[in-house]
């Protein structure tokens, strides 16, 4: 479904992605996992067309893709949800869900129907429900995630990018959007998962691929993917006991 070959992003004489090689297939839980610096942020940067490659090609569907600007990767149905919570404190929740979605004169929905699909992405990623009409800035930092998260739901990508978005999330409503994921994934679709926490990574990916220093290490398939494994490759100068339960 999505393909990088070659990618590479400098910055100056700094590399911060080299030659990557990666396949993103459909019906997948693709997670991006490496240390602080290991080059996860720029690889989302360049696929949702917040920065160009310096080098490289992207496909979607097999045919090259350009990502100059993020509404590029919007329109091929690219959404990203960043780590950072990004909304209009003093917008309503609703407001905040279909921020950037109208154009420019008219609504593409109405009213009615806008609201019935807050309601729907919000609860597909929550089991509180959340007054829209409250000002998001108001509610919990969480809550504001799942905000952001019901933004990107809306508007139906075939690719969803979700950016260590579990960090403000507790058990009970990451389990949720765990179920959201897998859902969104089974209908055919994409989804790719950044996160630095083991746990979810074996829970809830069908393939892991791992950076090191600006670089793809290696790509592993589901019963390929233990804590043991994944450390020694992020981290191959880290000695792990025999025995020791990782």
């Amino acid at each position: 479904m999505l393909t990088m070959s070659g990618v590479t992003k400098r910055y100056g004489e700094t590399v911060a992605l080299a030659d990557a090689h990666v396949t993103f297939d459909r019906g997948h839980v693709h997670t991006i996992l490496g240390e602080n610096g290991s080059g996860k942020s720029t690889l989302v940067k360049l696929l949702s067309g917040v920065v160009r490659p310096s080098a490289g090609t992207i496909r979607l569907d097999d045919r090259p893709i350009e990502l100059a600007r993020p509404a590029d990767a919007q329109r091929l149905g690219i959404a990203t949800v960043f780590q950072e919570v990004l909304l209009a404190p003093a917008r309503s929740v609703l407001e905040n869900v279909f921020m950037g979605y109208d154009g420019l004169f008219r609504y593409r929905i109405d009213r009615a129907e806008r609201r019935r699909r807050a309601e729907a992405a919000l609860a597909s990623v929550t089991r509180n429900p959340l007054d829209l009409d409250r000002p998001a800035g108001t509610v919990p930092l969480a809550q504001q995630q799942l905000i952001v998260l019901a933004r990107a739901l809306v508007r139906e990508p075939r690719i969803l990018i979700l950016d260590e978005v579990t960090a403000a999330l507790d058990f009970g409503d990451r389990d949720v959007l765990f179920e959201a994921i897998r859902a969104f994934v089974d209908g055919g679709r994409l989804a790719l998962f950044i996160s630095h926490r083991m746990d979810e990574v074996r829970r809830l990916s069908d393939r892991v691929t791992v950076l090191r220093s600006g670089s793809v290490v290696e790509t592993l398939e589901t019963g390929e993917i233990t804590e043991r494994r994944l450390l020694s490759l992020m981290l191959p100068d880290t000695h792990i006991p025999v025995g020791q339960h990782v």
